[in-house]
């Protein structure tokens, strides 16, 4: 093993030193390299006794593992954004749980914003009241809270704001961005086909405001999240959720002492006054030192057999991450590959040490194609051993479409889901062209022959072949539902249109079986399994390796992942916010690769704010 890595840190360097002669790579860039390289082994940190785990909501919560490309050019860009996987967050906090040497928890909301959505920090939660349960303290402190920072923190024992702090509880929004006056503007023509009364996907494109069935169903969505986030704070604060709505409705932003007196938080202090008291819990009598501490992400390197509760055995339960956009063929690291994960399933089929499977899904849909060749790997696989599915904070239209034909579908009360409808959009750049004196001529051997063309709008004839193959897939989507979910064709006829809904609202009509997140999924695919608790856990798909990743980049890709300039952090001005929004809008689009062009997805700039 010794020769081994020393063979594969030489190819490294080696490496290394050809793209830097190559490429011109910078000495920085260089030795950074050679850094991350180096620095891959094991290093076990110090854990002392009675330590405080130091857990930065800042830190960027996705629900695979990081892959090793995006580690690596994390480090290459200088960007200090800290990762970890939700499957690590609730793995360390319930190692912390049995720690005799953890006393506490620290949330420090003072750092940066979270960029988990609601059904993953309810998981957080969760472990946390359970951390508590076990008789241990949790002690949050932030400066400038909003919702999404204040429904976690609130599980705490003592909540502290600082003397200039303000909490953010004024509900919950969402504004979506439409771009058919843009379009329209510059000459770019655009045609819909869709089914389903609630499809939204489609508006930006053609609309300059919300639909009343879009509307509708965003109010309704908007309405359940906030009343899980004012029942949930409502039973931590023991204030009443009418309260809540009191202060949201009068006051917005709540400032510190407005904050105590609504009993919001428990204590108005500076960090240096809370540093004071996590002292006195970590025992630290020493006025020139800090309090004793250990951070999420250096926790989650003390393995679990030093504290004798690993689970090793030869029976697993493989864990399946389709996290992002779902695109056709093998798709990225960041995207759900329908022909990635199709093999990833059949691999996990043939694996006889493999005894079930928990689909995790945290995806707003995308190409129906992909949808259905992933879905027919799932049903295939749940002939051989059980498929449990758990929804993360979104598992929508394609999303629900892979998740239909599973033994059991989990997801948490404010999870988005549902949306099963369908649509295709056909973009024309006829005005855009003439307008700047480009003309296009036509010669074909059939009527349809051109019919692909962006050179000119679709005739009706076109747009009535286009939609007959919309509602052939939304036929099919709405029989997937029926037979997986084991429901009339006309509930599902009736419940479908595209229309999102809540965890909560679907669990009653239906769609979910269970409110509860990936650890609850895990356990009843143990039980039904039959395997008690002899299993251990497996992360599906593998990310590609360094290598793979690395030297499988054009010239340009690499220039771009070395060097230089730095990678930006997220916005925080309201314009730039904006406009982040309209690259996140455009982003979508360029995901879009379809064989057919017909797309099952969530409304695209549905987000929660």
């Amino acid at each position: 093993m010794n020769n081994f890595i020393k063979q594969t840190f030489a190819s490294v360097i080696g490496s290394v030193f050809g793209l830097f002669i190559f490429f011109g790579i910078s000495t920085t860039g260089l030795l950074m390299l050679i850094f991350a390289a180096a620095s891959s082994g094991d290093s076990t940190p110090i854990v002392k006794n009675k330590s405080v785990i130091v857990f930065d909501l800042g830190t960027k919560i996705t629900d695979a593992e990081p892959a090793s490309s995006e580690l690596l050019q994390t480090v290459l860009s200088g960007a200090e954004e800290k990762r970890m996987s939700l499957r690590s967050v609730l793995d360390n906090i319930e190692k912390a749980t049995n720690d005799k040497r953890i006393v506490g928890i620290y949330l420090d909301a003072s750092t940066g914003s979270t960029t988990a959505g609601f059904a993953t920090l309810k998981e957080i939660r969760q472990a946390l009241e359970k951390f508590r349960a076990a008789g241990k303290k949790v002690i949050a402190y932030g400066v400038d809270w909003s919702e999404k920072e204040y429904y976690l923190s609130s599980v705490a024992d003592t909540v502290v704001v600082n003397p200039l702090g303000m909490l953010e509880v004024n509900g919950l929004s969402s504004q979506p961005m439409f771009l058919a006056g843009a379009f329209e503007k510059y000459g770019i023509g655009v045609q819909v086909i869709r089914v389903g009364k609630f499809k939204g996907a489609v508006e930006p494109y053609v609309l300059e405001k919300l639909s009343p069935e879009n509307r509708e169903q965003t109010q309704k969505l908007l309405n359940d999240v906030w009343g899980e986030w004012q029942k949930t704070v409502s039973k931590s604060r023991k204030i009443t959720t009418q309260q809540l709505q009191a202060i949201a409705d009068s006051q917005a932003f709540v400032e510190a002492s407005q904050a105590k007196n609504n009993k919001l938080v428990d204590k108005i202090a500076y960090f240096d006054e809370v540093v004071t008291d996590l002292k006195k819990l970590t025992g630290v009598i020493d006025k020139d030192k800090t309090f004793t501490q250990i951070s999420l992400n250096e926790y989650s390197q003390v393995s679990k057999e030093s504290l004798g509760i690993n689970r090793k055995s030869k029976n697993q339960i493989a864990v399946v991450y389709a996290e992002g956009e779902i695109v056709d063929g093998k798709g990225e690291d960041t995207e759900v590959g329908g022909d990635r994960f199709a093999k990833v399933f059949r691999q996990i089929r043939q694996d006889n040490d493999i005894k079930a499977v928990v689909l995790r899904i945290n995806s707003p849909g995308g190409s129906a194609t992909a949808a259905e060749i992933m879905q027919r790997e799932v049903r295939l696989t749940r002939g051989v051993k059980p498929v449990v599915v758990s929804m993360g904070d979104v598992a929508a239209s394609g999303g629900y479409w892979i998740a239909s034909d599973s033994n059991r579908i989990f997801a948490e009360a404010n999870t988005l889901t549902g949306s099963i409808g369908v649509f295709g959009l056909l973009f024309n750049a006829q005005k855009l062209a003439n307008n700047n004196g480009i003309t296009w001529d036509s010669v074909k051997t059939g009527r349809y022959a051109d019919s692909q063309t962006v050179s000119r709008p679709k005739s009706t004839e076109e747009l009535a072949i286009y939609q007959r193959s919309v509602n052939r897939i939304y036929s099919l989507f709405l029989n997937k539902v029926a037979q997986g979910r084991k429901l009339p064709q006309n509930k599902v006829a009736e419940i479908a249109q595209g229309r999102v809904w809540s965890g909560n609202e679907a669990k009653r009509i239906g769609l979910v079986d269970e409110i509860g997140g990936l650890d609850a999924a895990i356990a009843y695919a143990a039980n039904q399994a039959k395997l008690g608790k002899d299993w251990q856990l497996v992360d599906y798909p593998k990310s590609s390796s360094l290598e793979e990743r690395w030297f499988g980049k054009t010239t340009q890709d690499i220039r771009t992942a070395t060097g230089l300039p730095k990678v930006p952090t997220s916005p925080s001005d309201p314009l730039s916010l904006e406009m982040q929004k309209l690259q996140q809008e455009l982003a979508v689009l360029r995901k879009m690769n379809d064989p057919q062009g017909i797309y099952a997805r969530l409304p695209f700039n549905l987000k929660i704010e």
